[in-house]
């Protein structure tokens, strides 16, 4: 606690302001729990940027901790292009302080004489993916806490080549903020440096979206969608990219319409929490739609939700999402002939069905970790290939290179165009999913996800991950495991035979459990919230679609059992 109250001190010279002083000053007399998380460690990059709670302290998204991490990044930016001119582009969503908080990043990096490109107003995630290489950018930033809770804010960080900061830059861009003090960061803006921007991008961006996403699907005219943006960015972009592919019946729910930091109509404005569709889905129920669309608060995540084979609004969840829009896109591919140099990709929690489909359309399938700037930087280490399209189970997806993120902008076109085309062909989205079972296999999977606060939610999380690699498990639902893959050693042991091999992929806080008839169980603490999620994987033979409903139970079935005896129940 001495070590806390030292760094709370720090905050007490008058480089702070007035009312921060005056916050930490009663946080040190009156509240030494509230001390103690917020001035335990320093905000971290984790898989997507530094995302908290705003606030005042080291652990707290703030002026001075985003002003930190702003002057270390031109800092770095300055040793990497000595004497050249630099450019950065910023973008903020519709969170409390996000415009404030993107301003101050701006008159930090002005002050450093490094030019700005602002957007005026909020903007989606891709949009400031397609923004750092369309205005030539040395580096991007976005203001957005994504789906996480009100509370919340964060900043992720894009270089040159649109997608988030990986290996060498981050570990590097990370040492350079941390050899700061807080007292080093420039705030005095050069006004003449920042440069405000919207349809200059928005324009371009929205052609490119098309370009990608439209497949000149069949019986748009009779295909009915209702979308809701959920208080956040994406009714900047999502409703003019359906119309300009010519979508003429497209609901928007009003009332969740105006971007609002509250996020008043949703417990979460998470699409992989079925409640915050359900504002939406009530629509398409009372006007007879086809689909609803739903997306987080800086439009990189979407939940989709179709018609199942009663007739009824059933959402898929990422995994099933990810699969029909991989599918369709190595459809559209072989139509036109696969050059060879093809691939498609996923994370190592997301289902093992896209290899399966992937092997049968004889296209290169690449795994990478958590997080989509994994997946951007395959395209980034493979040029000579070509990058079709890939996924993760968290309810993302990216067509193409000309974004290098999570693209919910371009996904919903994308599964709108699949719904479309399989209703003018007498079928459905559901159904032709429960086609891609029968000839790839039913995979299906499930997440627990556990919330653990604060400093001893991190101790625990720590201890849960600890005890599940040191008391290993050694058959799940009847069937003998045979791979551990552990990700932190970068080794996968195949424990029946001894043989073992390297894992070509970073280290990361990763166990996998494979058995011998491919159930997957695989523990990981989140890299954004303060969460353990555990996934699992089963899979099934499923002959005929007439069999689905009966394998889909025996399957949850086995899930089941999995959850008891993991004691994940």
């Amino acid at each position: 606690m001495e070590n806390i109250l030292d760094t709370a001190k720090t905050w007490l010279t008058d480089f702070f302001d007035p009312a921060v002083k005056k916050e930490v000053q009663q946080l040190i007399e009156n509240d030494n729990d509230e001390l103690k998380d917020r001035f335990y460690k320093n905000m971290e990059f984790g898989t997507g940027g530094m995302r908290g709670i705003m606030g005042v302290g080291t652990n707290r998204i703030n002026k001075y901790t985003l002003g930190k991490s702003t002057q270390g990044l031109s800092n770095y930016l300055k040793k990497v292009h000595k004497g050249e001119d630099i450019k950065v582009v910023i973008a903020y969503d519709c969170r409390h302080n996000s415009d404030t908080l993107a301003r101050t990043v701006a008159e930090v990096f002005s002050a450093n004489g490094i030019k700005v490109f602002l957007f005026s107003a909020l903007r989606t995630t891709p949009e400031l993916s397609f923004a750092v290489r369309y205005l030539k950018c040395n580096a991007g930033i976005v203001l957005t806490a994504s789906h996480n809770p009100p509370e919340y804010n964060g900043y992720k960080v894009y270089w040159s080549d649109g997608c988030q900061i990986v290996p060498p830059e981050d570990g590097e861009i990370v040492a350079a903020i941390n050899a700061l003090s807080f007292e080093e960061i420039k705030f005095k803006a050069d006004e003449s440096l920042i440069e405000l921007i919207d349809t200059q991008v928005d324009e371009p961006f929205f052609k490119a979206s098309v370009a990608h996403g439209n497949f000149n699907a069949d019986g748009k005219d009779d295909f009915k969608i209702v979308f809701t943006s959920l208080h956040g960015t994406s009714i900047t972009a999502i409703p003019e990219v359906l119309k300009r592919a010519g979508y003429k019946n497209v609901t928007v729910i009003e009332a969740q319409a105006k971007p609002d930091g509250d996020f008043p109509t949703v417990k979460s404005p998470n699409p992989e929490e079925p409640e915050a569709l359900s504002m939406a889905i009530e629509k398409a129920e009372e006007i007879g739609a086809d689909m609803v669309v739903g997306t987080d608060p800086d439009s990189d995540r979407l939940g989709v939700a179709v018609r199942n084979l009663e007739g009824e609004m059933e959402i898929v969840n990422g995994n099933q999402a990810m699969i029909m829009m991989t599918h369709f896109l190595l459809e559209q591919q072989k139509q036109k002939g696969f050059e060879g140099n093809e691939f498609v990709a996923t994370t190592i929690v997301s289902t093992p069905m896209m290899e399966a489909m992937a092997k049968a359309y004889g296209v290169t399938f690449k795994t990478a970790l958590t997080g989509f700037k994994w997946i951007g930087k395959m395209i980034k280490d493979y040029p000579q290939e070509r990058f079709l399209g890939g996924g993760e189970e968290s309810f993302g997806y990216m067509i193409g290179d000309f974004v290098r993120d999570k693209d919910a902008v371009t996904a919903t076109l994308l599964a709108c165009e699949i719904g479309a085309q399989a209703k003018a062909n007498g079928s459905s989205f559901y159904k032709e999913l429960i086609d891609c079972y029968v000839a790839y296999g039913f995979y299906k999977e499930h997440l627990i996800s556990l919330t653990k606060k604060g400093m001893s939610g991190a101790e625990e999380i720590k201890q849960m991950l600890k005890d599940f690699k040191e008391n290993p498990v050694n058959s799940v639902a009847g069937s003998k495991v045979k791979w551990i893959e552990d990700y932190n050693t970068s080794t996968a042991k195949n424990v029946l035979t001894g043989e073992e091999k390297a894992i070509d992929i970073p280290k990361s806080n990763v166990l996998i459990y494979e058995t011998e008839d491919g159930t997957r169980i695989a523990a990981r603490p989140s890299g954004t919230e303060p969460k353990v999620k555990f996934y699992i994987s089963t899979n099934g033979k499923l002959d005929k679609a007439e069999n689905f409903k009966k394998v889909s139970a025996e399957l949850d079935a086995k899930i089941d059992r999995i959850k008891s005896e993991l004691k994940l129940g």
